[in-house]
């Protein structure tokens, strides 16, 4: 496990309109049984006016999602599959859209 890794979503029921999550937790926590995790959900299901920094576009495993931040929450790693993709790259957007989330700026 590592921050930025994503997984698909364990829970069966919320899979359908949120296939994926994302680890935000800093590695530093790593010993911990949690893991604060960021939703993402299909790009065509994107609210008119949603604000892009709030909920960037990404791609994972050749899907466009967008990130879900207000929506984060601890997920039990036992839980957790295989990851599938790592989001390294978008790193500087996942913190920004966090930030907009806590600031609203």
């Amino acid at each position: 496990m590592a921050q930025w890794d994503v997984y698909p979503n364990p829970n069966p029921r919320a899979r359908g309109d949120l296939p994926f999550l994302v680890d935000i937790q800093s590695d530093l926590l790593s010993s911990l049984h949690t893991r604060l995790m960021v939703p993402c959900a299909p790009a065509s299901l994107a609210p008119p006016g949603l604000p892009r920094r709030m909920s960037p576009e990404l791609e994972v495993a050749g899907q466009r999602v967008l990130l879900v931040p207000q929506e984060a929450g601890a997920v039990d790693v036992s839980a957790l599959p295989r990851a599938v993709a790592s989001l390294r790259s978008e790193a500087h957007r996942i913190v920004d859209a966090l930030d907009a989330v806590v600031s609203g700026v």
